[in-house]
């Protein structure tokens, strides 16, 4: 998960996705998908300082980490296994990234209410376009 939001949410990463990326290839879409939980070096004058421009990554992160915990998949699973890790790890990322999207909305340039729903739904379907990632990862870490 650190591997992901710190190489693709990168300042290089993002950059070379944004002008690099064809958006009207599923490629480039998903290359742009994985630029989403970007975090910079500086605040770039946004209200709030470095804190709140990055506090959608940082979030990420520690939600995605708390979720995997709290979703003992292997123990609450009708089959134990792989499967059910592959998906609770899924999962977990669809709900990091949308509650993330969400807690960091108020500090963003423009806080509203839409402003939020809007980031949810950008932050949870990242997490679903790249929850198999931490999905895959998850295996084996539970017993």
């Amino acid at each position: 998960m650190l591997l992901l939001v710190g190489i693709c949410g990168s300042p290089a990463y993002t950059g070379w996705a944004g002008a690099q990326a064809d958006p009207a290839s599923a490629g480039g879409y998903y290359l742009r998908v994985l630029a989403w939980p970007a975090w910079r070096l500086d605040a770039d004058g946004q209200p709030g300082g470095l804190l709140a421009a990055d506090l959608r990554a940082v979030l990420l992160v520690v939600l995605a980490v708390a979720l995997l915990y709290l979703l003992p998949a292997a123990q609450v699973a009708r089959v134990p296994g792989p499967v059910s890790q592959f998906f609770s790890g899924w999962a977990a990322y669809v709900l990091a990234g949308g509650l993330a999207a969400v807690l960091a909305a108020p500090f963003g340039p423009d806080p509203s209410l839409l402003g939020a729903l809007q980031d949810a739904s950008s932050g949870a379907g990242y997490g679903f376009l790249c929850g198999w990632i931490i999905g895959t990862a998850s295996l084996g870490g539970r017993a």
